[in-house]
């Protein structure tokens, strides 16, 4: 059962044995497994709710603002020498996996070996994960991107990275009949990206779990000095304002609303308070992309949007992804205003882009706001910048390398580079990094998992230090940058702590 809330006409009262705030792509795992578990399950979703008949009909503009928190350009607040950077998330019915490319990577293994050996956190061990990763890879339907379904605009890019002994590999994705429609970060049209909305959400609802969309949670319920459910408001007519109120009654209470909202909702409960690590260090993965301009007809939407990476530079934290987005939205990065800009737009025929990331320190924060949304704030580390500047100019000089006639980099105020030699110049004495064009897809770590109250704001099993039957779910749990994209991790994570919850369900008060 779906329910929307802009359609109620008064609020409710519910109960059950798990609720689950957010569906995205920690929620919907947790909520899911529970309900196959024979559990009685409420799942509530700020976002509204959309079929992918609904959403594959949508432009991408259209579905930035119904599908996207903020229209898909939540600002993160750059502190000291740090660019502003555009959020994407995910505010609907599958939350941001609606809006992902699809890409699936495992956590790397040093990654988990220094959660388990410097942490403690014996649980993420990359032995104690795999089976989690193959039982999320198996129902979302990773899949490798063949040679063929790979645009032009990326094909250029890998040549240029074989001339430069850059090797590049096919890239996995959640995906069953892609056409390479490049518009999987605005919801599939042909619904082959298997988001949590197809693969898993559709059992939870067979099994009796009722989704209410449209729903805000506020405040996390008491009994007894343990989690007891949810109140919040239901949110509706034409600006989504509440409108109405709610109580959901539970046994267990999951919070799932991401890195961002989730240590809201946290301290609202009174949830850590014992120790600094709430809503801080988190990481953002900053993210870039160089445009280049090519004589030939390049084409760059005929193909699937991301189809390559490399880990060639991984050792020094920099991961080069593929990616082709909308035309609109790619257009707007260009350089110029008025006719020289339109000059550019006249060549996105002509266009190619690729792109990379950074697996960084870490310096996010966020914190209460004004008004609904919260305030987050980052503080890039001085080796992060220097991985930034470094990835661009090797994405760059792949452009070059591929017989690229002038390629733009992502700084406000520079010009196009038609020469290479140009381009090193400009490039070994860099502006500030608050002149970069940023964006991030995969915030994490704002509610940790550590070993103790001290280092963590809940337990390895994803259970809160402070109340009982509160557990968390999402990617503020993951305790450090993970260097790749987070999708997989999380709903990995997510099924780990899904499964110890249905184990020690015995302990948990009747109903």
């Amino acid at each position: 059962m779906i329910v929307r809330g802009r359609d109620l006409e008064k609020g409710f009262d519910d109960k059950c044995d798990v609720v689950v705030v957010g569906s995205g792509a920690g929620g919907a795992v947790v909520a899911t497994l529970c309900a196959e578990a024979g559990l009685d399950v409420v799942i509530l979703e700020e976002g509204g709710y959309y079929s992918p008949e609904e959403y594959g009909r949508f432009r991408p503009s259209e579905s930035l603002r119904r599908l996207g928190r903020e229209s898909g350009l939540f600002p993160i607040y750059g502190v000291g020498d740090t660019p502003v950077i555009s959020l994407m998330q995910g505010k609907a019915v599958g939350g941001s996996s609606l809006m992902t490319g699809g890409v699936c990577f495992r956590i790397p293994d040093d990654v988990l070996h220094r959660w388990a050996t410097e942490l403690g956190l014996d649980d993420l061990a990359p032995e104690q994960l795999a089976p989690h990763f193959e039982e999320v890879e198996k129902r979302i339907h990773v899949e490798e991107v063949p040679t063929y379904a790979r645009s032009r605009s990326t094909e250029l890019f890998v040549e240029g990275a074989a001339k430069m002994g850059i090797p590049m590999y096919s890239m996995r994705r959640n995906t069953s009949g892609c056409e390479g429609r490049a518009r999987c970060t605005f919801g599939c049209s042909k619904a082959a990206k298997m988001s949590v909305d197809l693969s898993y959400l559709p059992s939870a609802r067979e099994r009796g779990a009722r989704i209410y969309a449209d729903c805000r949670v506020d405040d996390v319920l008491t009994t007894n000095g343990r989690a007891s459910g949810v109140s919040g408001v239901v949110l509706g007519g034409r600006d989504g304002q509440p409108v109405h109120k709610f109580r959901v009654h539970a046994k267990v209470v999951v919070i799932a609303g991401g890195t961002v909202h989730t240590p809201m909702i946290l301290w609202r409960a009174g949830i850590g308070t014992n120790t600094t690590v709430l809503g801080n260090h988190i990481t953002l993965h900053p993210s870039f992309r160089v445009s280049a301009i090519f004589d030939e007809d390049v084409r760059g939407w005929d193909g699937v949007l991301q189809s390559v990476y490399s880990d060639h530079f991984m050792d020094d934290g920099i991961t080069l992804v593929g990616i082709y987005s909308a035309v609109n939205v790619l257009a707007a990065a260009l350089p110029g205003v008025g006719r020289e800009h339109l000059a550019y737009v006249k060549k996105m025929r002509n266009g190619a882009f690729f792109g990379g990331m950074i697996h960084d320190e870490g310096g996010g924060s966020v914190r209460p706001h004004i008004g609904r949304e919260p305030l987050l704030s980052y503080r890039m580390a001085a080796e992060d910048k220097r991985r930034l500047v470094r990835g661009v100019g090797i994405v760059s000089e792949m452009a070059f390398a591929a017989g690229a006639k002038e390629v733009i980099v992502p700084w406000f105020g520079y010009h196009a580079f038609r020469r290479v030699e140009d381009l090193r110049d400009a490039l070994a004495n860099p502006p500030d990094a608050s002149r970069m064009e940023c964006i991030s897809f995969h915030p994490l770590g704002s509610a940790r998992m550590g070993v103790n109250s001290r280092l963590g704001v809940v337990r390895p099993s994803g259970e809160s230090w402070d109340l009982e039957g509160l557990y968390v779910a999402d990617g503020s749990v993951l305790p450090t940058s993970i260097g790749v994209n987070s999708q997989l991790p999380v709903m990995a994570v997510a099924t780990k702590i899904a499964r110890g919850l249905i184990d020690e369900w015995s302990r948990f008060p009747p109903g």
